[in-house]
């Protein structure tokens, strides 16, 4: 599945420039014959394989960091056994983290656990006993796809996807049942969450003509590369696009894959050299500590406001291209050369441009379910305002949906409209921000290119990162404050009361 050419108007970040200066030409190790000749080697595979480990150790726990560096250098090395590897190590690490003591699934059931505290289980056998089930009824699912190609679930599989969700949560209500049985139903809905964001890309690969196997689907449905809510990679088909079974590219992907995991270091050490100085030295506070000062009555200085607001941005930019510089860090040690997760985004000279390079996958996965089903449906007569719909879905309806859906158990703690409520900040982000890539994605359909120029290209910079910053009021992923404090805390940034 591919975006329109429309919806392509941002650079990818699989594009690439030849090393410019020396100190990029130094690092471009991957270019030397001699360095990808001895990654062809097994003392050099050895020192592949040791470095990458050393390198996953400071961001996963010991034991995580062995079982993603052993699994994708496994991958790598026994090919004929790639999907047993996978399907292995994807599962087993989801299975063994979810019968941790300090794992999402456990602490999200245990939220909800503690709404019914006559019920007396533990949250990781929950967990664990809902991801069995919940193995069993993709695997019969996709039996389904590949029996009837043509049948429902084939055809709408995300749009299925939801209405299950929604039917596990009208069934968890608490009008509808209590006690241990509303505990087991939560239990699904917790784990059932991540893989409705998996599973689609699973459907339209199975319809393909050169499909993977329902095993290779599965493997892949939440991969150890990268266990979270978001398709690192997307399906199997965009996997196969960027996989070489030559063992030249294979060594020079390993070493990408290094080089990657390397520089996720690099910007966890900047992360906390960024902490120290400003939150140990200058005791710099949060951004929501900031604002429960401006509630009671006691505001920062506006110059400290606006460093926490500038400062908060940059961190979390920093926090998404750690994390996705491991996730495909560990993708490229299994094979598969796949484009950065976040590239460049201090260059981006429109809003379209930054939203593909800041989460580009997150982007991806919006594009594939929202983008495309509502470009090819709607307004084709207005070809503008039908591709401002478009991205409007995307950037706007999925970008929301998919961060309510991360905490769907506050349903089960605050209530349906209590969770809607204590969610109106990032709906607010949302529309904002849609409406921004929206224009931005039309008038790069009329034509309008970015800036070359250096006025122009500062110009366009502040003019991007002072959108971002200023939305960063509403999307700093907490819900202790109330869409019209925060739009007052912003307004006092102005000297505005």
């Amino acid at each position: 599945m591919s975006s329109p050419p429309a919806a392509q108007a941002a650079p990818s970040p699989t594009a690439r420039k030849a090393p410019s200066d020396p100190l990029r030409h130094w690092l471009a190790i991957e270019q030397s014959e001699r360095v990808v000749a001895f990654a062809q080697t097994a003392l050099g595979k050895l020192c592949l394989y040791g470095v990458a480990y050393l390198a996953a150790l400071p961001l996963l726990s010991a034991w995580s960091a062995a079982l993603c560096v052993s699994a994708a250098w496994a991958a790598m090395a026994f090919a004929g056994h790639r999907v047993r590897i996978v399907f292995l190590a994807s599962w087993g690490l989801t299975l063994v983290e979810a019968a941790s003591d300090d794992n999402d699934f456990a602490e999200k059931i245990q939220a909800v656990m503690a709404q019914e505290p006559g019920v007396v289980l533990s949250p990781e056998l929950l967990a664990v006993g809902a991801l069995l089930v919940l193995m069993g009824g993709l695997w019969l699912a996709m039996q389904h796809v590949i029996r009837r190609p043509d049948g429902l679930l084939s055809r709408r599989p995300f749009v299925c996807m939801l209405a299950l969700e929604a039917a596990l949560l009208a069934l968890s209500a608490p009008q509808v049942d209590h006690g241990l049985l509303r505990v087991l139903v939560w239990s699904m809905v917790v784990v059932f969450t991540p893989f409705v964001w998996f599973f689609p890309l699973a459907v339209a690969d199975l319809r393909g003509r050169a499909a993977d196997t329902p095993a290779m689907q599965m493997a892949i449905q939440r991969p150890f590369w990268s266990p979270s809510y978001l398709p690192f990679g997307k399906g199997a088909a965009y996997l196969r696009k960027h996989f070489s079974p030559m063992p030249r590219e294979q060594a020079i992907t390993h070493i990408k894959g290094v080089k990657l995991l390397l520089w996720a270091n690099f910007l966890l050490l900047l992360g906390h050299v960024l902490t120290w100085f400003f939150s140990d030295q200058l005791a710099l506070p949060r951004l929501i500590d900031a604002i429960d000062a401006f509630i009671e009555g006691r505001p920062l200085p506006i110059a400290t406001g606006w460093m926490v607001l500038v400062y908060g941005t940059f961190r979390y930019a920093l926090q998404i291209a750690t994390w996705a510089h491991l996730f495909i860090g560990l993708a490229r040690m299994a094979g598969y050369r796949l484009p950065r997760g976040s590239w460049r985004p201090l260059e981006s000279r429109t809003l379209m441009d930054y939203f593909n390079r800041f989460h580009f996958y997150f982007k991806e996965i919006l594009v594939d379910l929202f983008f495309i089903p509502t470009f090819f449906k709607v307004f084709r007569q207005h070809p503008r305002l039908r591709m401002f719909t478009a991205t409007f879905m995307a950037a706007g309806v999925g970008n929301a949906l998919w961060h309510f859906m991360a905490d769907i158990h506050l349903i089960a703690v605050e209530g349906f409209w209590g969770a809607i409520s204590s969610f109106s900040s990032y709906l607010f982000y949302s529309v904002i921000l849609a409406i921004g890539v929206g224009l931005s994605q039309v008038r790069a359909s009329m034509g309008y290119r970015p800036p070359t120029t250096l006025a122009g290209r500062l110009y366009a910079f502040v003019f991007v990162w002072s959108f971002v910053v200023l939305l960063r009021v509403f999307s700093d992923g907490t819900r202790d404050h109330s869409l019209e404090q925060r739009l007052r805390f912003l307004l006092s940034l102005f000297g505005l009361n």
